[in-house]
């Protein structure tokens, strides 16, 4: 498989993804260790890692192309008081929304809670953290990083901390562009605060559902220097290889990092 000719453009992810599709192929984990899946349990144990750290905490997290996915909140729910989702396409908020309300046929993210609940060190308070992130989900709202106010007319107050995580680079069609939507993501949060940023390197397209979608190929020094050009400090940042024979996807590894907004001069 190879890289579409052509960027991805926002409408076709607006008109062509699909989330309960794309849930199924990246997110299912079976409960046996052998069946779960490498590239998601080795992102839920950096996520864990990196809202570790005590310097990560406050009142608001504000998630930035969230997807349909919660994975990227199981570990930032211990450490926020409340959180708001953000996400470019209709149909992906409306499946969040779909587990949130917790509404039959919404995705089974149990698997993933309990591994997560696994690293923190117990497994049976599963049904407690999904409760906590159906709780401390206060607003899930449309956003365009690639706009210089990415919620529109929505004003929301600075956060203490934003979380970004697979997004940029499906949704950034060059470099500028990235660098761009990481100054444009840097304003909703508070000088001070913190931007945690998962993202995957040397990836040219993923697939699922017989559709390919384009991915900016990126190399770790090119996202820590459009982090510190967007007017953080990077104080965390680690790249892991992604070493399994994937025909879904050509990614390389992934990178990890945190990053602390600098004071406003």
């Amino acid at each position: 498989m190879d890289a579409p000719a052509i960027f991805t453009e926002a409408d076709f992810y607006q008109q062509s993804f699909d989330p309960q599709a794309y849930l199924k192929e990246y997110y299912s984990m079976s409960d046996s260790r052998e069946g779960a899946n490498v590239f998601l349990t080795q992102n839920l144990k950096s996520l864990h890692k990196m809202f570790s750290l005590d310097e990560l905490r406050g009142g608001t997290l504000i998630d930035v192309g969230c997807g349909p996915t919660i994975y990227q909140l199981l570990s930032a729910c211990e450490r926020f008081q409340e959180i708001i989702a953000l996400d470019y396409t209709d149909q992906n908020r409306r499946e969040l929304e779909r587990w949130l309300r917790n509404e039959a046929g919404a995705f089974d993210w149990v698997p993933v809670v309990k591994y997560v609940c696994e690293l923190e060190g117990d497994r049976e308070k599963w049904a407690e953290k999904q409760e906590k992130v159906r709780k401390k989900v206060k607003q899930v709202l449309k956003c365009d990083v690639t706009r210089a106010n990415p919620t529109g007319a929505v004003s929301l107050p600075p956060a203490d901390c934003i979380v970004s995580t697979l997004c940029l680079e499906g949704a950034c069609k060059d470099l500028p562009t990235f660098r761009s939507a990481l100054r444009n993501i840097g304003t909703l949060v508070k000088p001070g605060g913190h931007l945690v940023l998962v993202t995957v390197l040397g990836e040219t397209y993923y697939a699922f559902n017989k559709q390919v979608f384009s991915c900016l190929r990126l190399e770790k020094h090119e996202v820590e220097a459009a982090v510190e050009a967007a007017g953080f400090e990077v104080t965390f940042s680690e790249a892991q290889p992604y070493t399994v024979s994937d025909e879904r996807t050509d990614c390389q590894g992934t990178l990890c990092l945190v990053a602390r907004r600098r004071p406003s001069v």
